[in-house]
């Protein structure tokens, strides 16, 4: 071997070492994330049972309190004869990355719980299942080019479509914020 050779394999087991430290700190790095992550989670409980959010917070996910939540995971906010749906935070959590969400056309008509559309993500695909009967006026077309809305806001810029209802009443068989986290958590439980 010549002085050459051997100057290239120690060279090359030094970058080995390095690589291998670099490797090691990284992975310390993710540990120390987890285990803020893990604290945060503590904390954000200890905090929702000693101090009044009007967003209730479960782990990462969140639970808006005026609107109404249908088993399914979706989400409705009433205004008048006018209802704005989308998926909870914690079907996004479930689902993962959203690459894809398949929108029905202005002017369907939907009924309360079947289903008008489905979201893809990097996990699954999800059919969407309408909380209430009406027909659609508005769906959200920013979520053709940016369908990681639903990740980013679920309960603003990620809403899916309007509906005109049909039946104001329905909504009395959808769940209050208090009775969707109880049953987030019983759910969470199961698995």
């Amino acid at each position: 071997m010549t002085m050459r050779d051997f100057r290239f394999f120690h060279s090359a087991a030094k970058l080995q070492k390095r690589l291998f430290r670099e490797r090691e700190r990284e992975r310390e790095r993710e540990i120390m994330a987890c285990s803020r992550l893990m604290w945060a989670t503590r904390a954000a409980s200890y905090l929702r049972i000693s101090v009044p959010f009007t967003l209730r917070v479960r782990g990462f996910s969140s639970v808006l309190k005026d609107l109404k939540y249908a088993d399914s995971h979706e989400w409705v906010k009433v205004d008048g004869i006018s209802a704005t749906i989308g998926i909870t935070d914690h079907a996004k959590d479930h689902l993962g990355d959203v690459v894809y969400v398949e929108l029905p056309e202005v002017g369907a008509s939907i009924s309360q719980g079947s289903s008008f559309g489905a979201v893809e993500s990097v996990k699954a695909t999800s059919d969407v299942y309408s909380p209430v009967s009406g027909k659609v006026i508005e769906v959200n077309e920013e979520l053709n080019s940016s369908p990681g809305l639903i990740n980013a806001s679920p309960y603003e810029n990620g809403w899916i479509i309007k509906v005109e209802m049909s039946d104001k009443d329905e909504t009395n068989k959808l769940m209050g914020s208090d009775q969707y986290s109880k049953f987030c958590e019983e759910e969470d439980a199961k698995h």
